[in-house]
């Protein structure tokens, strides 16, 4: 699997670690955004990746927009375009069909935290801080994110005001998993992506998707969902396979078929 220019993937077994390297605070402009898209839709195409982690390079994450790179409101179309590939780089990590784990290695505000909120799940070091700064420049954006990991008065703080909140205070709202020294921070996400890796493939896809689809749910439609799904996934030589195991009291060896 190629790099991209700002964008670097190295395979650990089947799993992909994705850096974002665009010094110096790994700010999103299009071309990184497009090539975010490219890399985790590749990602979720490929059998040999069962999951991912996503950090950053250097001391941040990812500090947001670039503001150098914002649309014309001269040029018709570019404030669509720019917009829609906005939307579709975190729906490119959230619709992936592989888990991916945010390794949050430093600054996440803005599009940064947006980034964060469309993993599925989170570790930070103790130099993470986390922050929706869009008002302090004239704009509001990214309600929709902050109310996907936070209460209703923290996402209108942090909304209303730019405030900054730090690793240990995202951990004690139970936001985040856990929080490690920088050292630790990218093995601690490894080693759960590799955890993942290991489960049968076809039923991590199912539960994927069944995590991202019952969000909106009434309960008694999502649990039918998962009940059909668990349906679907019993006839599968997987599942078959994990039951032989068990009885056998070895390790599963899976296809994902």
């Amino acid at each position: 699997m190629q790099s991209k220019d700002n964008v670097i993937v190295e395979l650990q077994g089947m799993v992909a670690l994705v850096t974002l390297r665009r010094p110096p605070v790994n700010a999103l402009n299009r071309n990184t955004r497009y090539e975010i898209i490219s890399v985790f839709d590749e990602i979720s195409q490929r059998d040999d990746i069962r999951a991912a982690v996503l950090t950053g390079a250097g001391k941040h994450f990812c500090a947001g927009a670039d503001l150098t790179d914002r649309p014309d409101p001269e040029k018709p179309g570019d404030f669509l375009e720019h917009n829609r590939v906005t939307r579709e780089t975190g729906n490119a990590i959230r619709e992936c069909r592989k888990p991916v784990i945010a390794a949050v290695n430093g600054a996440a505000l803005g599009a940064g935290l947006g980034l964060m909120a469309s993993c599925d799940i989170y570790y930070a070091s103790e130099e993470a801080v986390f922050g929706m700064p869009e008002i302090n420049v004239g704009l509001a954006g990214g309600a929709s994110m902050l109310h996907s990991l936070f209460g209703r008065s923290t996402t209108r703080r942090m909304f209303y005001t730019g405030v900054r909140l730090s690793a240990a205070e995202l951990k004690a709202r139970s936001v985040i998993e856990e929080v490690t020294t920088a050292q630790d921070l990218v093995p601690t996400a490894m080693a759960v992506a590799q955890e993942i890796a290991a489960k049968a493939p076809l039923a991590i896809t199912y539960a994927k998707e069944a995590a991202n689809m019952v969000e909106n749910m009434p309960q008694r439609d999502a649990y039918r969902l998962e009940q059909n799904y668990t349906m679907a996934l019993s006839k599968t030589e997987d599942a078959q396979e994990a039951r032989r195991a068990f009885l056998e009291k070895r390790p599963p060896v899976f296809k994902g078929r």
